[in-house]
């Protein structure tokens, strides 16, 4: 059985591509040199520890930042949906108010539509007209997500997706990601989660200070230790002297 991650066929016109992509801030170094592609309908866990350069690389992917080298390549006319983990939405407008501004701001050619599909697709439609700042914090990421997938991009990026979420929360964005996934959308996020990667991802790119260290399957991760994959990640770092 397929992992519900993959792609239908990873030899596909890829749907994104870094390559050696570096980002420095000043004498920092905060990513060097990596290089991946993604193909349609695919879903990629990006992992490493706190500082490891997981954030710097989707908002270069995003284009949200600007590479110190290297390049992002998508196909033409193909959008690229962006989640950072802190919520971008207005907190004085309703949840309904925030989708139809940002529908329009993407320039969705049917935005009430788009509007209607997202709320129901994230289970949001009971809080349509909550104001933005009276709800929770899990609450209000389902919308700052619900905004980034707005415009159905080819690409969506997820910085710490489920982060805030409970448990309930939680099993419903997955499942909606799963479903855009199925669709044709290829997904990026990052997490701390370890077995979130194994559940969703059908592929683990690991990053540490920067350097693109490990790509493959969860499985193949996991081959690195006795345990589970936290321990093998673990493992794995330890090996490679992180």
């Amino acid at each position: 059985m397929a992992h519900p991650g993959a792609a239908a066929d990873l030899m596909v016109t890829p749907t994104l591509q870094a390559r050696s992509l570096s980002k420095h801030f000043g004498e920092r170094v905060a990513l060097t040199d990596v290089s991946f592609q993604l193909a349609s309908g695919e879903i990629l866990a990006v992992i490493g520890p706190n500082g490891a350069g997981k954030t710097t690389l989707l908002s270069l992917l995003a284009g949200a930042a600007t590479p110190s080298g290297g390049e992002v390549l998508a196909p033409a006319g193909e959008r690229i949906g962006w989640v950072p983990q802190q919520t971008a939405v207005y907190s004085k407008l309703s949840v309904l108010e925030n989708l139809r501004l940002f529908a329009r701001l993407e320039r969705v050619a049917d935005p009430e539509a788009a509007v209607a599909a997202m709320l129901e697709q994230t289970g949001l439609g009971d809080r349509a007209n909550e104001q933005l700042g009276r709800l929770s914090g899990g609450n209000r990421q389902r919308v700052n997500i619900a905004i980034g997938l707005l415009a159905q991009p080819a690409v969506a990026l997820l910085d710490e997706p489920s982060a805030s979420l409970d448990p309930r929360q939680r099993a419903r964005l997955w499942r909606f990601i799963a479903a855009r996934a199925q669709a044709g959308t290829s997904i990026v996020f990052t997490t701390h989660d370890i077995g979130e990667a194994e559940r969703y991802a059908a592929r683990v790119l690991v990053l540490a200070d920067g350097e693109l260290l490990f790509s493959g399957s969860p499985a193949d991760l996991r081959s690195h230790g006795a345990g589970d994959i936290e321990s093998a990640f673990v493992s794995f770092l330890r090996e490679r002297g992180h």
